[in-house]
């Protein structure tokens, strides 16, 4: 991962992946996991996102990952929320209540580290992952959460030749070979957003696709 590019972005705060409400896939379909309330829910490259306290709101624990401390700092500001430090090996754990912020590197993580996660959400990680990380990225995955554990995950998908990423473009073909092997895949929605995506339109990208995918590890 390159940590100077991430650390840059929050620095300068281009954070154009950041969303000012709760992500409208996350409330429509995470009810379909039918999950415990008390679940604890696994978070890679969170940042900042309102989506933790959404989760936190149903009752779950939650364990975000992310390499920025400011972004982390920054969460627990805005949200008025006084978290305690500690530090576990190589991260900065940040906590207020059912919420845990983990300062470092994802591929860090052991599954030691989220033997209590029993969901994932990704809504950020593996579109944020050039081509040549993301196959890591589903290794990681696959050695941290066992089988019959469940989430959702949202990709992009456009013509990558129109414009650089991140984000990056994931198509289905690409999820499916990264994750098909040992996740159940169930696509729950497929959405048009380029017209609502001026930053998109003004690259030339004449297609823009948001996936929403149900996944149930095997």
């Amino acid at each position: 991962m390159d940590f100077t590019f991430w650390h840059e972005r929050w620095a300068h705060n281009q954070i154009g992946f950041h969303l000012s409400q709760v992500n409208p896939y996350l409330q429509r379909h995470w009810p379909s996991l039918e999950l415990a309330c008390d679940a604890k829910v696994l978070v890679p490259l969170c940042g900042k996102s309102l989506d933790l306290m959404w989760l936190a709101g149903q009752g779950h624990r939650v364990l975000g990952v992310e390499l920025s401390e400011k972004a982390i700092e920054a969460f627990f500001r805005e949200q008025r929320l006084s978290a305690t430090f500690r530090e576990q090996g190589a991260f900065k754990v940040y906590q207020a209540g059912a919420i845990e912020l983990w300062c470092g590197d994802f591929f860090a993580l052991s599954a030691a580290d989220v033997a209590g996660c029993t969901a994932l959400y990704d809504r950020a990680a593996l579109i944020a992952l050039p081509m040549s990380m993301r196959e890591q990225y589903a290794a990681q995955l696959n050695t941290l959460l066992v089988q019959g554990r469940s989430g959702l995950l949202i990709t992009l998908d456009y013509d990558q030749a129109q414009k650089a990423g991140p984000p990056f473009a994931v198509g289905d073909d690409e999820v499916r070979a990264l994750l098909g092997t040992r996740w159940g895949l169930k696509t729950l929605e497929r959405r048009d957003i380029l017209e609502a995506s001026p930053k998109f339109l003004e690259h030339g990208v004449q297609r823009l696709e948001e996936r929403v995918y149900q996944l149930t590890r095997t």
